[in-house]
Order: structure tokens, then C-alpha cells, then sequence
């Protein structure tokens, strides 16, 4: 992909968003891979379990992104003048719900688990041989596939902020997490082996209160976006700074006496609106125009511009 939208992408961000597509399909068939190894050990943990769906859920943000990346690359028409780059907030959104849903389920069979005082039993298998406990291959299996999403998800993490993309920030975000799903499906089997079975039931419940609040945080995010907040970085920890540098952009000019700029987030892709008191009570079409260009010029990120002369600013924009 070398562009989005109308947007044509630099070299930098075409480099990122394709290693950015090799580690989404590697995570996906990673992940294939470790939901066969779970489920041939899964027996009667709660906590293997619990695990085993969440790392079926945790292929959710892969397909979203991998699915919104097919229309965000057409540019505006007359059906959709602002593109469709909110395909991505919405698989945003999706991947939040999903995590949302199941993760409650999961939780409230956790709860009603201990309550219930069900006791999990882990049988023996036989190995090359030898009679071993379950548990032991359990405990193998979960400490090896934890390798991986420390690997792509410290790529992944790095990725997002060079493409603006929140779908990829929150599932590097989630594969960082990962390590904690595997370290309490571990305990709640140890915890089965030595006969305190009330550590496997509080493992799920440590694990499903994970998911949701994966589910929650990416699905309030996603929400935030597509009713128009305002533009905020890949991790929604702040405003974006880009807004700033359009304001002081556009103040810069000699004919402008005030400026407010309104900035949306499409997806991966900014619409901008400028408001502009000028000196004079006309303006050229022409300094319109060139300053336009010249705010599109500041970054890739700057979709669609729009510059209004008014006598007064609105209240609601950044000024």
C-alpha cells in the first residue's frame, strides 16, 4: 500500500504499515499454533481454559486490521466523500466489544466456579513411555508460547505511532499483557497439583478480568472516536500535537488576527477544519489557498483541510 485515501504515504510510513502487515500475519499463525498446543493440554483447568479463548479472542485486533486495511485505501467518491478510513475505528470497535462479551462470560462462569466449590482434576498421560501428570505439560506448554508476544509486540508497539494506528497500538498493547495470562494459567495449575483447588477458579477470574478490561479500554476508545472526539494520540494519552502545529502554522501568517483550529480523527488520517479571523474584513482566494496547501505540507497525516474565514471563533475549537 503506498497510499490512503487521497493521502499518499511517505516511504517511512510505507515501510512501517508493511512490517506492519508481515507481523500481523505472524502473530495470526502464531497464534494458530499455540490454540492447537492449548488445546491439547487444556483438560479440566478452568484457568488453561480461560486462556485457551483468550488467545482465540486475542486474533480479533489482527483480522480487524488486517480487514479495515482493504478499504481504507480508496480514496473519497460521491458515496463516501470522506473516504472510508473509519473502517478502522469500527474494527477497532468490534475487537473492543468482542473482548468486552466473552470476557464477562468468562468471568461470571469464574465466579459462579468458586462459589459452586467445583474441584478440577488433571489426570496423567502416557509420554514416550511414561506415565506423567498433565499439569507438567501444562506448565511447558504455557511457558513456551510466551516467547512470542513479547517479540511482536514490542515491534508492534513500535509501529503504531509511526502509522497512527490505534488498532495496532492496542493489539501490541495486548500481546505486551500477554505474559500475565500465562504466568496465572500456571498458578491455577500448580495450585490444582497441591490441592488447593481455589486457585485455579481465582486464576480464570485474574485472567477474564483481563480480557475485559482489554474489552472495555479498546471499546471505549474506539466509541470516543467515532463520535468525533478530539484528535488524540495512537494511545489516547493526550491531544494530539499536530493541532498545535497547525495553529501556530496558521497564526504565523501576517493577515490572520485569530485562528481556532477543530481537528477529527478519521482513523489513521486527520480532517481538519481551520477557522480564521482575518485583519481585513476581505481576504485574497489566493493567501486562502496557498495557506491550506501549506497545513496539508505539515504532515501525512492531514487528510482533508478546510479553511473558513469568519468574524468570530467558535467555542469549541482549539484556539
Amino acid at each position: 500500500m503506498k497510499s490512503m485515501g487521497r493521502t499518499d504515504l511517505p516511504r517511512e510510513q510505507q515501510e512501517a504499515l508493511h512490517k506492519a502487515i508481515r507481523w500481523e500475519w505472524f502473530t495470526i499463525g502464531y497464534t494458530v499454533v499455540t490454540i492447537g498446543l492449548i488445546a491439547l493440554v487444556v483438560g479440566g483447568s478452568q484457568a488453561m481454559r480461560t486462556a485457551w479463548i483468550e488467545d482465540m479472542l486475542s486474533l480479533v485486533p489482527q483480522i480487524s486490521f488486517l480487514v479495515a486495511l482493504l478499504f481504507i485505501r480508496h480514496p473519497p467518491s460521491r458515496a463516501f466523500p470522506f473516504g472510508l478510513h473509519r473502517v478502522m475505528g469500527v474494527g477497532h470497535l468490534v475487537a473492543g466489544v468482542t473482548l468486552l462479551a466473552i470476557g464477562g462470560s468468562l468471568a461470571v462462569e469464574s465466579i459462579l466456579g468458586l462459589v459452586r466449590a467445583e474441584h478440577p482434576a488433571i489426570g496423567t498421560v502416557r509420554l514416550l513411555g511414561q506415565t506423567i501428570w498433565l499439569g507438567w505439560l501444562m506448565v511447558a506448554v504455557m511457558s513456551v508460547i510466551v516467547i512470542g508476544p513479547f517479540i511482536y509486540g514490542r515491534a508492534k508497539a513500535k509501529l503504531a505511532p509511526v502509522l497512527h494506528n490505534k488498532v495496532l497500538y492496542a493489539d501490541a498493547d495486548m500481546a505486551k499483557a500477554d505474559w500475565t495470562t500465562s504466568v496465572a494459567s500456571i498458578v491455577g495449575v500448580l495450585g490444582i497439583g497441591i490441592g488447593w483447588w481455589w486457585l485455579d477458579g481465582t486464576a480464570a477470574l485474574f485472567i477474564s478480568a483481563g480480557i475485559v478490561w482489554d474489552g472495555w479500554r479498546n471499546a471505549r476508545a474506539a466509541v470516543l472516536d467515532l463520535i468525533d472526539q478530539r484528535a488524540r494520540t495512537e494511545d489516547d494519552a493526550r491531544t494530539h500535537p499536530l493541532l498545535y502545529r497547525i495553529r501556530d502554522r496558521v497564526e504565523a501568517e501576517r493577515w490572520v488576527r485569530a485562528c481556532a483550529v477543530r481537528m477529527r480523527d478519521m482513523g489513521q488520517v486527520f480532517h481538519v477544519e481551520v477557522f480564521v479571523v482575518p485583519r481585513r474584513s476581505w481576504v485574497r482566494l489566493g493567501r486562502v489557498e496557498r495557506l491550506r496547501e501549506a497545513i496539508t505540507r505539515l504532515d501525512w497525516k492531514v487528510q482533508d483541510v478546510v479553511v473558513i474565514t469568519r468574524s468570530e471563533l467558535p467555542d469549541e475549537a482549539e484556539r
